[in-house]
């Protein structure tokens, strides 16, 4: 295939972020204020305050940013697209650290192992602009979890809303200056949500495909959607005035989530997030800032077929598969100044995933059992980052250069074809040039690689009587090649943003349902597009607020078999505008208006089908009272429309109707939700 490369260190560009201003006048005499260079995309705070309609972190941030879309799988445990990509393509991190669903059908992505009430804010950094983290592709979701406060604290939430929807969480903070501990946890579940003809699960799937083995037994189509609870703890100790020692553990365990457009369900996801930090600043002139990390995920989540038609009587024919993921990982950095307008951060970073998938059968499908899904597959990274950033006057710039080396190992299965060695740099140049005290132009250039993952490369499905190789061993890593350039602009009453991009994507990783076997191939790709934010200033209490995203993606070859060029899983037209009324401290009031265009431009040949346009009206109201109680009541979907917002791209086993069609599945009718809170 064709190679493009970017001259990393010879191009020229501007850029800045939205909160760059942050990073610039950093004190590090407070040990929390060790550095980080973010060079482009959005901060959504107060996450755990204004998205209490439930735990699932991939829907509030689809209905925060437009440059995010939702994959719908269930009615919690979804997924995000970024920029026209998803998966591996975008890193995703919690803390700081990386966690890795154990589903091979996205059951349980990245975004499901933490819950909203415990998320203080999320950064979105659209393109390959980290190199401290391995394989940021298209962008990064960085995840920042509530921390303790010094005194005593804590919060009760009670939630419920449409289908039976209910929650109890709550929070406990306290400590001094030296130390300091949180601890949080909550409970939920809900029934079947109904689409806007007011349809069931179970209804869905019956009036897409009544004679799918797939469908639910009649015995269970009154299920429930699903149950979760969730832990967290947080330990801060500051041994030393320039130092802190920072320990954290979450537990999250989902109990039979339903997943009606596959044709399996989780029986239960159980995840385990450790996390270890230890800073240190102000250790002289080669040291103002030095960091390690530790970190360590497990998740674990078996998947079957008893609730569905094709288990039999009694689960006479029932199949499993049982997955294991488990990500280990540790990084070092130190910060220090050369001169007064040169910062260099350096740092080492490695991490060990395990993938793992074992069948078990039943009756027609007890020739499965013992078959590997994914037979104990290690992907092991090393890498080696440099960071600077350089102030010139009006001008500033920064950049971030990475090697790294990675090995992926199969288990005894697949030994026969041998380990995958990759090796790749990355890096970028980004600036911003300040006009003016109200505009600035930013832009600038990044290379980045993601390896394949352990379904990539060797998933295999069964039949009865027949065992499928899925995955492809030996697909090339995917580089992507991008450019951005935008301008921002802020005046006393108005602000927006305008941000463009153009990425070419080498061996981009795609699926061919064409062919028997080896479905996942490589192929070169493009994709560019524009997203427009910002807000206007009615009055002192009174302001809008909108955003636009919109992305193209193409194949340069059509695919062994095919003839289509068109990318799969790239959203058409998104935009969101809102009024917005902070009418008393502590308190506002919103409504809101989402809408998508109609997505016809498809990978038809590969499962995609077009899905109608629409547009829908959500309204909340937040109210504080002044003994620490609050209100939060809202309805989303006002007039209940019956509309899609993700498509059915057969990287994803889904259930078929008689004619080969996949089932698509709609969003949730009008929803009412109300929450209560108190906080001390």
């Amino acid at each position: 295939m064709k190679k493009k490369y970017l001259a990393l260190l010879t191009c020229s560009g501007f850029c800045v972020p939205a909160y760059a201003e942050d990073v610039q006048t950093q004190s590090y005499d407070d040990p929390n204020d060790i550095p980080t260079i973010i060079v482009e995309g959005e901060k959504i705070s107060e996450i755990n305050v204004k998205q209490v309609k439930s735990a699932d972190l991939a829907e509030a941030l689809n209905r925060e940013s437009a440059s995010i879309s939702l994959v719908r799988r269930s009615g919690i445990a979804n997924d995000i697209i970024l920029r026209g990509q998803k998966k591996d393509n975008i890193n995703i991190l919690i803390d700081d650290a990386k966690v890795h669903g154990a589903c091979a059908n996205r059951m349980d992505p990245p975004t499901s192992h933490v819950i909203t009430n415990v998320v203080e804010e999320v950064e979105i950094i659209e393109g390959p602009y980290d190199v401290e983290n391995f394989g940021t592709l298209s962008g990064e979701i960085r995840v920042t979890t509530r921390k303790p406060e010094e005194g005593f604290h804590g919060d009760i939430n009670l939630n419920a809303g449409s289908w039976s929807y209910q929650k109890l969480s709550g929070s406990l903070s306290g400590g001094n200056e030296n130390v300091r501990v949180l601890v949080s946890a909550s409970t939920e579940s809900s029934e079947q949500y109904e689409d806007g003809d007011g349809n069931t699960f179970a209804e869905q799937q019956q009036n897409y495909a009544p004679d799918s083995k797939a469908i639910y037994k009649p015995e269970n189509e009154g299920l429930d959607a699903y149950e979760k609870k969730s832990f967290m703890g947080k330990f801060y100790w500051d041994p030393a005035a320039n130092q802190q020692l920072m320990l954290s553990y979450t537990a999250n365990r989902s109990d039979n989530v339903l997943y009606p457009n596959t044709p399996m369900d989780a029986l239960y996801d159980d995840s385990d997030l450790l996390n270890f930090e230890y800073r240190i600043t102000d250790l002289g002139a080669w040291s103002k800032a030095l960091e390690f990390k530790a970190y360590n995920s497990y998740v674990d989540h078996p998947m079957s077929t008893i609730y569905r038609k094709m288990a039999g009587m009694n689960g006479a024919n029932e199949k499993i598969n049982h997955l294991e993921s488990e990500i280990t990982g540790a990084r070092i950095k130190n910060t220090f100044d050369l001169g007064e307008t040169l910062e260099m951060t350096v740092g080492i970073d490695s991490s060990l995933r395990n993938w793992d998938g074992t069948y078990t059968g039943y009756g027609m499908n007890a020739d499965a059992t013992g078959v590997k899904s994914i037979d104990d597959a290690d992907t092991e990274n090393l890498g080696f980052f440099v960071e600077a950033e350089k102030e010139f006057n009006d001008f500033n710039l920064k950049a971030g250069l990475r090697y790294d080396d990675t090995t992926i190992t199969p288990g005894d299965s697949n030994e026969q074809f041998g380990e995958n060695e990759y090796t790749a740099f990355s890096g970028f140049l980004f600036g911003t040039y300040q006009m003016s005290a109200t505009n600035k132009l930013f832009g600038g250039a990044g290379q980045a690689s993601r390896v394949p993952d352990g379904k990539e490369l060797y998933f295999k499905g069964t039949k009865p009587g027949k065992v499928v190789m899925i995955g492809n061993p030996d697909l090339e890593q995917t580089t992507n090649s991008e450019i951005d350039f935008g301008i921002e602009s802020d005046y006393e009453n108005f602000d927006m943003k305008i941000k463009l991009f153009y990425s070419w994507l080498d061996d981009f990783i795609v699926y061919n349902d064409s062919k028997m076997m080896n479905r996942y191939e490589n192929v070169d790709a493009t994709i560019y597009g524009i997203d427009l934010s910002g807000s206007f200033n009615l009055t002192d209490a009174m302001y809008l607020d909108y955003g636009v995203a919109w992305q193209r993606g193409e194949k340069e070859d059509p695919l062994q078999g095919q003839t289509g060029t068109n990318l799969p899983e790239i959203p058409p037209l998104k935009g969101t505008v809102a009024f917005n009324w902070d009418y008393a401290e502590g308190s506002a009031a919103r409504v809101e208006v989402v809408a998508s265009d109609d997505w016809s431009r498809i990978d038809e040949e590969n499962g995609e089908q077009e899905l109608d346009g629409w547009a829908v009206m959500n309204l909340r109201i937040q109210h504080s009272f002044n003994n620490g109680f609050g209100v939060t009541a809202g309805v989303d979907n006002l007039f209940d429309e019956t509309y899609a917002v993700s498509n059915t791209y057969k990287d994803l086993t889904l259930v078929f109707d008689g004619t080969g069609e996949v089932m698509l599945m709609n969003e949730p009718g009008r929803y009412f939700y109300l929450n209560g809170s108190y906080r001390f």
